[in-house]
């Protein structure tokens, strides 16, 4: 219930929260006030900056918005990011690849929208469930607290219930957002979706509300718009930017500042008509233009001043620690700096799924492979290859022209394109072209070695054939009562133990215990682990106490690089500690686009603690 603020029978004198919390904290039974404030929470200790698009979707609101809080981090300031979704999916984890990219898993297990995977990456931070809402979250938490006589015998309605439920999950990340649990000192909130939308209107009313209640000196909105630039014209026009501004204002919301993306840097003309058309000062106005990868964002942002902006918008210049903030900014420039710096090792990978057509179904792969190849001053050309027709027969006609020096076979969910992906890591098995297996991928490889090493003729999932006797990969009995999954899949952050004279202990700097992020329902079959170890098959990673096997690898004596994991090692890969067995795959790969260079085994070539443009040799 709300909380109503301080009692009538006390003494101590009143504060300005206590005000606040006295005009907007009271049940809806005495008053059209309607504001639930988590018990202490405290108006003013932190500042909340929204970020909401116009025109159309797809500008990068996340990684604007990362990129922001990035540069507030780097001050010294603790940050917690929130993704607001509109749709009245619970959670992202039925949402197929192509309609909204990849799901993103977060260590406690929440299934989510790829961009909590752009704020853990830029932030370099865990977020939580906390850091992300939908609106089947809202209108469920709605529901059932109406049925509990939650809201005392009132009729339940958009304004002020479901935009109070807003508030009350915004406030209370604020209060839990920072390091171990302690309030945050800014909530960056980005509102999913385009202004106009109907599904993410809430949302914005919300907003406006927490805006009025927190005071402009605790609040900033920022306006994500597209600057077009038509071919035909030669010349950039702001009038759809304008027009989107305007329906924003509309809502009651007045931002603070505008981000204007384009192709191209944006004109000092059309930041002047958007300026004077949103009531946003010029040095407000920014270009959001085009870059090379956007981890140069952070700084190009900086370097137009958007930084000092939020925190003469917020009065939080007294907070900042320049120390801090000169430490983290040049350890990040040395990053970024190397990513366009010319590169001595150019590799070729293939990725090969089935929901290639989209990069996005892939995009923590895609920046797995950025950090590492950062980091060893590799050239990745990464070819997106779709398996769904390959099979045993055609497989070689496919691959044998694209001259790849390393393959990865990701997760995936159906039936489609698991014989191709079978097929596919029998190619790279047998030809020595080093390999990473990722949760299907992991199990097609099981599934590959059983078939056509371990003598298992029949070897499958039961996944895809449930009547399937003698199956390598089966829904475990004893998992549900194990995991205490009941019927939903195994989520989350896990341990798992490494054998300590492994591949993937050495890829882990020697550590026999590890934690990653599983997104799976099947494992392998305990009662074939025997037959395919004897035929040379290890499963170097396991659960600390149950027969559940994590990681698989074949020895380098057999095949230069061969590991695979049940779990989904891009979702820990960050730009400044890129993933291991992504470091190990892309060393392999430069060993085979090299063969020139001194024959060393993969233990001298690749540094456990790598700095920018490590060298190989």
């Amino acid at each position: 219930m709300p909380h109503s603020g301080s009692s009538s029978g006390d003494s101590t004198p009143p504060t300005a929260s206590d005000s606040f919390l006295s005009q907007f904290g009271r049940s809806s039974e005495t008053t059209e006030f309607f504001s639930p404030i988590p018990e202490g929470y405290q108006r003013g200790r932190t500042a909340f900056v929204a970020v909401m698009g116009t025109v159309m979707s797809g500008l990068g609101k996340g990684i604007f918005s990362a990129s922001l809080a990035k540069l507030l981090k780097d001050k010294g300031l603790s940050v917690a990011p929130i993704k607001l979704e509109g749709y009245l999916n619970v959670d992202s984890g039925t949402l197929n690849p192509y309609r909204h990219g990849e799901v993103f898993v977060l260590d406690d297990g929440t299934e989510c929208d790829m961009d909590l995977g752009t704020y853990e990456r830029l932030l370099d931070q865990n977020l939580t469930v906390r850091n992300f809402t939908t609106a089947g979250q809202i209108y469920t938490e709605i529901l059932e607290r109406e049925r509990r006589g939650g809201y005392l015998g009132r009729d339940v309605q958009m304004i002020p219930h479901v935009t109070g439920e807003v508030k009350r999950r915004l406030r209370e990340l604020a209060m839990t957002g920072g390091p171990d649990g302690d309030p945050a000192d800014m909530v960056f909130i980005e509102v999913g979706g385009t202004i106009g939308d109907y599904e993410n209107g809430f949302y914005v009313e919300a907003l406006r509300e927490l805006a009025f209640e927190e005071g402009k000196e605790n609040f900033c909105s920022v306006a994500l718009t597209y600057i077009l630039e038509p071919p035909t014209l030669g010349e950039q026009k702001s009038k759809a930017a304008q027009l989107g501004i305007k329906r924003l204002m509309e809502t009651g919301i007045q931002p603070d500042l505008i981000a204007c993306r384009a192709e191209h840097e944006v004109s000092d003309t059309a930041r002047q008509k958007v300026s004077m058309f949103s009531n946003v000062p010029l040095p407000r106005v920014f270009s959001m233009h085009d870059r090379d990868s956007i981890y140069t964002i952070p700084e190009a942002m900086r370097a137009q001043g958007l930084d000092r902006e939020v925190l003469t918008i917020l009065d939080r210049h007294q907070r900042v620690d320049p120390v801090h903030e000169d430490g983290a900014r040049a350890q990040w420039n040395s990053y970024a700096k190397s990513i366009t710096a010319p590169r001595t090792h150019p590799i070729n990978i293939g990725i090969l799924g089935k929901y290639t057509a989209l990069r996005d179904a892939y995009a923590s792969i895609d920046k797995a492979i950025e950090h590492a190849a950062t980091h060893l001053s590799a050239k990745p050309d990464v070819q997106w290859i779709d398996v769904s027709d390959f099979t045993r027969n055609n497989t070689a006609d496919a691959l044998d022209g694209l001259d790849l020096h390393a393959v990865i076979v990701p997760g995936g969910f159906g039936e489609r394109g698991v014989e191709g992906k079978i097929a596919a890591v029998e190619y790279v098995r047998t030809r020595g072209v080093p390999f990473l297996g990722i949760c299907l991928g992991f199990q097609v490889a099981v599934i590959e070695y059983a078939r056509t090493v371990a003598g298992i003729d029949n070897a499958h999932s039961t996944e895809f054939a449930p009547a399937l006797d003698g199956a390598v990969i089966s829904e475990l009995p004893d998992q549900k009562a194990i995991e205490g999954l009941g019927g939903t899949m195994r989520l989350g952050g896990q341990d798992v133990r490494l054998d300590a004279d492994s591949l993937m202990s050495f890829l882990f700097d020697g550590k026999t215990s590890i934690r990653e992020r599983f997104r799976h329902r099947f494992e392998v079959e305990p009662a074939v682990i025997e037959q395919l170890e004897s035929a040379g098959l290890r499963f170097s990673g396991r659960h600390p106490e149950q027969p559940i096997m994590q990681a698989i690898e074949l020895p380098t004596t057999v095949h230069p690089y061969f590991v695979g994991g049940q779990f989904h090692p891009e979702l820990t890969s960050r730009p400044l500690h890129p993933q291991p067995m992504f470091m190990g795959l892309v060393a392999a790969a430069i060993a085979r686009a090299n063969p020139d260079l001194p024959a060393k085994s993969i233990s001298e070539r690749w540094l456990h603690t790598p700095t920018p443009q490590t060298e190989m040799a």
